[in-house]
This record gives C-alpha cells, sequence and structure tokens, in this order.
C-alpha cells in the first residue's frame, strides 16, 4: 500500500511581525512518486537536502499536488516542472485575479502557477493511483485540495491549510479563512469522518482519539538569531486567534471564483 513520508516538517511559527510560513511537505509513495506542497523559496534548500537525503531529485518525482496557491506552499514547484502539477480549477483560476486583502495570494500568483509547463486541473475524486485519490475541502482558499492515502495504518489525510495544525481539530475553526468560513468548518469535519491519521499542513501528523490530540512524532526544530533569555523577546505558547480576510462577503461560487 502507499507510504506517507514528511520531507519537510510543518510549523505554526509566527511573530508579531508576521507569518513565517513553514509548511509541511510530503512524499506519498506507491506505484508513484507524488510530493504534496513544496514551501516557499526560504525552505528551497531544507527541501532539496531532504530529497537527497533520500537518494531523491526533483527529476525523481513523477506528480506534484498545490493543496492552494499560498505562497507559503506553492513556491518551489519549479523544481519539479517536468511532473504534472495538480491543482484545483478554482483555485487556478482565483490566483489570477485574487481579492485585494488576500495578502497569502500576492498579485503575481497566477503568473507564478502558469510558468509551468504540466498543469493539470483537477476536482473531487481525482485519482493519482490507486488508494491515493484528491478531495475539494474549500474554506481556506476557493480551491483547496486534500489528499487521502489508505495505508497500512488506516486512511491518511494530507490537508495544507485545511487543517492547519491539530488543534483546529478540536475547534473546528480554521485559523485564517480567505474564501468562506462555513464551508472551512465543513471541510475541517469532512476530513475527521474520513481519515484515521492527519497531516496538518502547519503541524505534526496526528490522531485524534475522543478529544484528545495523539502526535505521531516529536516537534524537531533548531531555532537560530534569537536568545530566548533577551528581555526584548516574548514568547506566546496560546492558538491562533481566528482571522477573516475583510471584503469576504464579495467573492461568489456560483461559477467558481469571482473575477
Amino acid at each position: 500500500m502507499p507510504t506517507v513520508d514528511i520531507v519537510i516538517d510543518g510549523y505554526p511559527l509566527r511573530a508579531n511581525q508576521g507569518v513565517m510560513g513553514f509548511c509541511s511537505a510530503l512524499l506519498i509513495e506507491g506505484e508513484k512518486r507524488t510530493l504534496v506542497d513544496v514551501g516557499h523559496v526560504g525552505r528551497r534548500p531544507a527541501l532539496l537536502e531532504a530529497l537527497e537525503a533520500r537518494g531523491l531529485t526533483p527529476k525523481d518525482i513523477d506528480v506534484t499536488v498545490m493543496t492552494h496557491a499560498h505562497w507559503d506552499h506553492a513556491q518551489n514547484f519549479d523544481l519539479f516542472d517536468h511532473a504534472p502539477l495538480l491543482i484545483h480549477n478554482w483555485e487556478r483560476k482565483y490566483a489570477h485575479k485574487p481579492h485585494i486583502n488576500d495578502w497569502a495570494t500576492p498579485q503575481w500568483t497566477g503568473a507564478m502557477i502558469e510558468t509551468q509547463s504540466n498543469i493539470t486541473e483537477v476536482d473531487e475524486g481525482y485519482e493519482i493511483e490507486p488508494g491515493v485519490s484528491l478531495i475539494h475541502t474549500p474554506g481556506h482558499s476557493p480551491g483547496c485540495l486534500s489528499v487521502l492515502v489508505e495505508t497500512d495504518d488506516g486512511v491518511a489525510a494530507i490537508t495544507g491549510d485545511v487543517l492547519h495544525y491539530a488543534t483546529v481539530a478540536l475547534t473546528k475553526t480554521n485559523p485564517l479563512v480567505f474564501w468562506d468560513e462555513k464551508l472551512a468548518r465543513t471541510s475541517i469535519e469532512r476530513i475527521l469522518s474520513e481519515s484515521d491519521l492527519i497531516y496538518p499542513g502547519h503541524d505534526r501528523p496526528f490522531r485524534l482519539v475522543g478529544d484528545k490530540i495523539e502526535y505521531q512524532q516529536p516537534m524537531r526544530i533548531d531555532l537560530q538569531g534569537l536568545d530566548p533569555d533577551d528581555p526584548g523577546v516574548v514568547w506566546h505558547r496560546g492558538p491562533w486567534d481566528a482571522w477573516v480576510m475583510p471584503g469576504i462577503e464579495e467573492q461568489k461560487l456560483d461559477d467558481g471564483p469571482a473575477g
């Protein structure tokens, strides 16, 4: 059966100056090698080093999946231009004319996507290979895709930012909504009902057992450039406050994204 390997870890790091955007990149090994998300350019060395540690180069990847087009998930796809890039048709359309308040989808996002020569638009139910399929889980953005993988340990869901981190499984509230709050909650609930193991966009893989989060691996990160004892450094351990993009009601879903 297919397996899921964490190539680079996702972290919910943020500061009062902005979001650091360290997302997960996951490798599905089955009949094909499918890479789900690729991170932003600041993580390109880490991504390449992680592939090399597995004896792989970008050319060894057969398929890539863009869970959504936000800057922190989508800037390194040019490394894999030989492989089909799977993107939801709503996400591709929206990326060409994002809402002015959508800071996660800069105005150049559509142009960036179109530099890829091997784009495949996909929708609900698309099968990459037996046991690996895509579902449409909108809300955070219009064309969010999640990947369901049938593994020996049950159904694994690779969610992108449908579930940023584990506590979202408890609150069922997406902390950053750029498209639709109601759909975001529905998508979270769907992931929880259809999977046994969850690989979130910015956290460690986990299982939800009752109302308890069971992480499947320890935290691993080496932070540099900050002294935790510096009086100017303040650490906050709580979850993000939920944020909904101003102007969200101006968008529509009748024929897909506005624009």
